[in-house]
């Protein structure tokens, strides 16, 4: 999950999968323009943040992950990535 500092959905987004007990692998890309040049390119042009990836499938943002969640569609990824080895 891409995120910056000080950002209110990044923790949002972060507190939705500690309550489903998935662990996150948070990049900051607030001090490094490389960074976040990189998430751009993976977020087809999305600038903002969080940006969201889950084995390597590109979510969106906080609302996009929360409307997963309460469709009920959020946890066949996540089972997804466990079954991948990655949490």
């Amino acid at each position: 999950m891409y995120t910056s500092n000080h950002c209110i959905y990044c923790q949002r987004a972060k507190s939705l999968f500690d309550q489903l007990g998935v662990k996150v692998v948070e990049i900051n890309v607030e001090n490094d323009p490389e960074l976040k040049e990189k998430m751009i390119l993976r977020a087809h042009g999305l600038r903002t943040v969080p940006q969201i990836f889950i084995n390597n499938v590109h979510i969106g943002g906080c609302d996009e992950l929360h409307s997963l969640h309460r469709q009920g569609k959020l946890e066949a990824l996540l089972i997804g990535e466990r079954n991948n080895g990655r949490e």
